[in-house]
């Protein structure tokens, strides 16, 4: 063996695999940031695959009402959607990142129409545009009123089920050029000597021997697996989104930056204390077309808080309902909607109407009851300004990465946006970044089994999270969570299964999240601290990172100057010709 210098990988203990495959790429996750990037990628390479953990419809990208923002109104420009973004972001916001999202958002979502997606137009055919909590533009673009996620991932999947020169409505006679797994959990990735990657350990139930469990040998991977909702008891997120991306990323020494600003979405259901898992999301939207905040005397909750009022930035609506819940002892608030009428709401939100109505709300009739949940991970796998990681050959984009144009608070329906444009990005530059696929036998990677947590774990996990690390946070609960996570971690499950992997994997993102938080004392965005109650861009202006050093989540202060709009440079739309460095390097 030639000298090298041996790399060490911590992984989860899983089965040695049962059956190898390979791929230039694999893309881990099937809403619209993944399928984007196959879809892009699968000319410029041999073999593109997809890993999804259910099917490819699901997944956050289909529970998205809202829609997607961007400058495509009369009137509306890159340079105030830039504003908007950053005045959510909360000073934390990374500035080019944000000029890459605004600048080329209005031609990613042209593509989109061009694969097939059916936005919802006004009688002249041109796009209908609506406006949500803290944008000064009308630049929503929805479909079927509050189902525009459905219906993007419907395109999407029909475009990757078509022959790439097919037109739109046209399906491929013979087998799709990608590669597609369901039902399949990856475990880990697995690294070369060099700490690059070199393929991915994951389990399809049902196949193969080994419990499942294979390998699929690649030369890049793209996460695009979503976020962390599963951290709380409470969340918009669907079952799937179990922190697994950020935590193989971490396992393989990728960086995580910005974990501690969680947004709470301020209007979700309340459906009682008892109430776990994914909740009834009331859209932003909604809001948007003029329902309003109530509190139990029935007096408007948003007046004289904010100059948007109801439309305010979502932190801002999230602590205006926390700190009235506090005062009055009351386990919700209420958005008042019954103005709107009821062929309004049948037509603009058929589908939250029938979510209300299946929880015995009539919200053309009733005042809708709502709590903050959680609802979106502003942080996760550290970037570049194209996707690139810290770990060679590994890109991350949508929910799962930090692009830094969310800071720290995302503005309602950029997430969307972020995943087209930043998985467009990358389908620019990986092809001619593709590293050797390596061969198993001369790996020198040593690989370090990381002892896992019993599935029946997560309960208290998401219990420790949400009372001590929620949308209200202090020293003393943060400080309480983080020994509870580590204790949580002392208790070995008995069995390897995917419940102890999911649980393993929330556990280290918990632990990583908490850390971040007790470190950031201020309050900024979607970080809430009672005992820091002020921002503080002499002390803070900048980014916990986090990475796993023998074991163990250790979170670094980077500093940077705070982002503030009003002294932003004016916008440089040139897209640069060659790819900067990668990020952590």
């Amino acid at each position: 063996m030639s000298e090298r210098q041996r790399t060490t990988v911590e992984l989860l203990s899983a089965r040695d695999p049962g059956w190898t495959e390979w791929a230039d790429v694999i893309v881990v996750g099937s809403g619209i940031a993944g399928l984007t990037a196959a879809l892009r990628l699968r000319d410029q390479v041999e073999r593109v695959a997809v890993v999804t953990k259910d099917v490819l419809q699901a997944g956050s990208t289909q529970w998205a009402q809202g829609g997607i923002a961007a400058a495509l109104g009369e009137g509306d420009t890159p340079e105030q959607h830039e504003v908007d973004t950053l005045v959510a972001g909360a000073g934390a916001c990374d500035l080019e990142a944000v000029r890459v999202l605004v600048g080329e958002g209005a031609e990613a979502v042209r593509e989109l129409i061009e694969w097939g997606a059916d936005f919802d137009k006004d009688p002249d055919g041109n796009l209908s545009l609506t406006r949500e909590g803290g944008h000064h533009r009308d630049r929503i673009a929805h479909a079927d009123g509050d189902a525009t996620g459905a219906e993007i991932q419907r395109a999407l999947i029909e475009a990757v089920r078509r022959a790439p020169d097919a037109p739109a409505g046209e399906e491929r006679s013979d087998a799709s050029p990608i590669m597609v797994f369901e039902h399949a959990m990856v475990v880990d990735l697995l690294t070369a000597d060099d700490g690059g990657v070199a393929g991915l350990t994951i389990h399809v139930m049902g196949e193969g021997d080994a419990d499942g469990v294979g390998m699929v040998r690649t030369r890049a991977v793209v996460l695009a697996s979503g976020g962390l909702g599963q951290v709380f008891s409470q969340t918009t997120n669907p079952a799937v989104a179990t922190a697994d991306g950020m935590a193989i990323a971490l396992r393989a020494g990728a960086t995580l930056r910005d974990l501690e600003f969680v947004q709470f979405h301020p209007t979700v259901m309340y459906l009682g204390e008892d109430s776990r898992g994914q909740q009834p999301l009331i859209s932003e939207a909604v809001r948007g077309e003029g329902a309003f905040l109530v509190d139990w005397d029935g007096a408007r909750l948003m007046e004289g808080v904010h100059e948007m009022r109801d439309l305010a930035p979502r932190d801002i609506v999230s602590k205006a309902i926390m700190k009235r819940m506090l005062e009055t002892g009351h386990p919700n608030m209420w958005l008042d909607a019954r103005h709107l009428g009821r062929a309004f709401w049948e037509k603009r939100f058929p589908n939250i109407l029938a979510s209300c109505k299946q929880h015995g709300v009539d919200p053309a009739v009733d005042l809708i009851p709502v709590a903050p949940a959680c609802h979106y991970a502003s942080g996760g796998v550290r970037t570049d300004l194209w996707g690139r990681s810290s770990v060679p050959g590994l890109y991350a984009t949508g929910e799962v990465a930090c692009s830094g144009v969310h800071g720290a608070n995302r503005l309602a329906s950029n997430s969307l946006l972020e995943g087209l444009v930043f998985s467009r990005r990358i389908a620019e530059v990986l092809p001619g970044e593709l590293r050797q696929l390596e061969d198993p036998e001369t790996d020198t990677t040593t690989h370090v089994d990381r002892v896992l947590v019993p599935g029946t774990a997560l309960k208290q996990l998401q219990e420790t999270m949400t009372t001590k690390v929620g949308v209200l946070r202090n020293a003393t609960g943060v400080a309480e969570a983080v020994d509870e996570l580590e204790k949580l971690g002392r208790t070995p499950a008995t069995t390897i299964d995917p419940e102890a992997w999911e649980a393993t994997n929330l556990l280290t993102v918990s632990l990583a999240l908490a850390r971040s938080a007790l470190l950031r004392e201020e309050t900024r965005g979607s970080h809430w601290r009672e005992d820091f109650g002020q921002r503080d861009d002499a002390g803070f202006a900048g980014h916990f990172d986090v990475r796993l050093l023998d074991g163990e989540t250790i979170a670094t202060f980077t500093p940077a100057p705070a982002t503030d709009p009003s002294r932003a440079e004016p916008a440089n739309r040139t897209t640069p010709s060659t790819p900067s460095t990668p990020a952590g390097a």
